[in-house]
């Protein structure tokens, strides 16, 4: 496990790959540190070193009328939410996701490593 800091971008941009990927999280919720590590070794170990993160606070004090983001964290790649589903609703709360070990607050390696693989 490395333990470098994810490199993270102050604006969205596009790698010379084209992927694009972003994180939405509510600054309380403690998942979303885990999940950024998580996405930054998947990035790099399936050769998107140069691949940006974009992370975002959203503000709980506004209403939740973005549907991109499902709860904290939320994973955008190129503006989608790969792990959308139709119990997704948009709020200001911690977001729990279905991993083959049970119920968790991020997605696991193997889950992000399919979403990064398909989108490249």
């Amino acid at each position: 496990m490395t333990t470098t800091e994810p490199r993270i971008s102050p604006e969205s941009r596009l790698s010379d790959r084209g992927i694009r990927v972003e994180l939405l999280h509510l600054a309380d919720c403690p998942n979303w540190e885990q999940t950024l590590r998580l996405l930054r070794e998947v990035l790099d170990a399936t050769g998107h070193h140069d691949v940006l993160i974009t992370a975002s606070v959203i503000d709980p004090g506004e209403p939740a009328v973005d549907t991109r983001f499902a709860g904290s964290p939320t994973i955008l790649v190129d503006g989608t939410d790969p792990f959308a589903s139709d119990q997704s609703e948009n709020a200001h709360a911690c977001r729990v996701y279905v991993t083959p070990d049970g119920i968790a607050g991020h997605p696991t390696r193997a889950q992000l490593e399919e979403v990064i693989r398909s989108h490249a």
